[in-house]
């Protein structure tokens, strides 16, 4: 099939290159010229385990090209695939000005280059999106097309895999031509038996904010849980295991912590929370799910307060992990954003570092924060010197380093981890200061710190 991806951002760069390894014929465009001639060299602009790869395969294969035309793309392709930015607005509802704008123009086109054609909506959005992009093109031409919506399900650091093995594909149309030409299209990545599930758009368009709602609800509940654990001296990792060998609850996304980020969650809680204020529903569990993340972010700067007394002012901190999850280097929502901005304003010292996260997290930071900070080439070199380690991401560097080492390089081995990787008991016996989420402190005197 020949395919066209408007849209070469995280989602539509897996998409296009995924595709273009299964057979197809795949055109990728994208307003930014530079980054289109760089990929065109080989360049993989994102950090995506397992996607340098596939990609180099499939511009060796020449199956994958890159392009800023749009007329172009539109021409040499059957199936439009729209992975375009659907960024929140200051209300929390998504703006769909990029799609909608690229929707007028494929409109003008299909009077150029008559023919049908499949458009699908890749990005997430709210429900009504394939309606609107439907009237949008339908208001310049009079040719034959549908609109399809097929939410992605990739997660951040296994995009490859979740792209080539699908637990399942959703595919929103109500054409019985349009869902023959998708089945075929991802039938090649189901030979497992995993459905591709056909649906109305306005389901599919749902499913996808009603599964990272949940997800994004399981974690926030685990953290709600974790701050009891620290009232009433219970281990949150134990209470974890007790439920998630429950079939009905499940292992995954049990994991306390200092709340969710990433471009998903955050933006598609607040968009689903929007839509239901739309048609007039108070969707309260989202109100909580908003409100307790927020708080969990800087709960780990409360307790360094409570620590130190309030005072914080010439503390001199190690920072390990930027990015909002390991495997990849997307800060966007990431709690390091949000806990350093906090300590430069409380005159703490920054050292960090990052295996992936170091630029983008450059990009993304304030002044303030930046102008607090020194960027470290390896883990080892942040905690020379320092008062304190805070862990924010929890990427494997960070679950084996030589415990003793703590103690003999920093001024005092404190550590508060928002991602609980060490046992208590070696913590305990390393003689750490070990200040965790939801589990007793090791080493802490009480008094000094009685919720902690």
């Amino acid at each position: 099939m020949k395919i066209g991806v408007i849209g070469t951002g995280y989602v539509g760069l897996v998409t296009g290159t995924c595709f273009a390894d299964s057979g197809n014929d795949v055109i990728c465009l994208d307003i930014d010229a530079d980054k289109v001639e760089r990929m065109k060299k080989g360049e993989v602009p994102i950090y995506e385990p397992g996607l340098n790869r596939v990609f180099e395969r499939a511009l060796r294969e020449k199956r994958l090209t890159f392009t800023t035309d749009l007329e172009k793309t539109f021409r040499e392709s059957e199936t439009l695939f729209l992975c375009l930015p659907t960024p929140p607005g200051a209300n929390g509802q998504a703006d769909l000005s990029f799609v909608l704008s690229v929707a007028d123009k494929l409109g003008e086109l299909f009077n150029e280059y008559p023919g049908y054609k499949i458009i699908v909506n890749k990005s997430t959005v709210p429900v009504g999106t394939a309606d609107k992009v439907r009237e949008k093109i339908a208001s310049k031409t009079d040719a034959e097309f549908d609109v399809v919506s097929n939410p992605e399900f990739l997660r951040e650091g296994a995009a490859v895999e979740d792209f080539m093995k699908p637990e399942r594909v959703v595919v929103g149309t109500r054409s019985e031509r349009a869902a023959e030409a998708m089945t075929a299209l991802y039938e090649p990545f189901v030979r497992s038996g995993n459905p591709i599930i056909i649906m109305d758009e306005r389901s599919s368009e749902l499913t996808k904010y009603a599964a990272n709602a949940m997800l994004a609800t399981k974690i926030t509940f685990m953290n709600e849980i974790a701050n009891i654990c620290e009232r009433v001296g219970a281990d949150v990792d134990n209470v974890r295991i007790g439920i998630g060998t429950d079939s009905r609850i499940g292992k995954r996304f049990l994991f306390a912590g200092i709340g969710y980020g990433g471009s998903c969650f955050p933006k598609d809680v607040q968009a689903i929370h929007h839509t239901a204020d739309e048609y007039g529903y108070n969707f309260r569990i989202l109100d909580s799910v908003m409100k307790v993340n927020e708080s969990q972010k800087l709960s780990i700067v409360e307790k360094m307060k409570l620590f130190y007394n309030g005072n914080l002012q010439g503390k001199t901190v190690g920072i390990w992990g930027l990015s909002f999850k390991p495997e990849t280097d997307d800060i966007r929502e990431a709690p390091s954003l949000y806990i350093t901005e906090q300590l430069a304003k409380l005159g703490v010292k920054m050292k960090a570092y990052d295996p992936e996260a170091i630029k983008t997290f450059q990009d993304a930071a304030s002044d303030v924060t930046l102008a607090n900070m020194e960027f470290m080439n390896d883990r080892d070199s942040v905690i020379e010197g320092v008062d304190a380690l805070v862990i924010c991401t929890e990427w494997n560097e960070f679950r084996r380093p030589v415990m003793d080492r703590f103690a003999k390089v920093m001024k005092e081995p404190v550590i508060f981890d928002g991602r609980n990787l060490y046992d208590l008991k070696r913590a305990e016996e390393s003689g750490l200061i070990y200040i965790s989420v939801g589990r007793p402190s090791v080493n802490v005197h009480k008094s000094k710190m009685a919720t902690v």
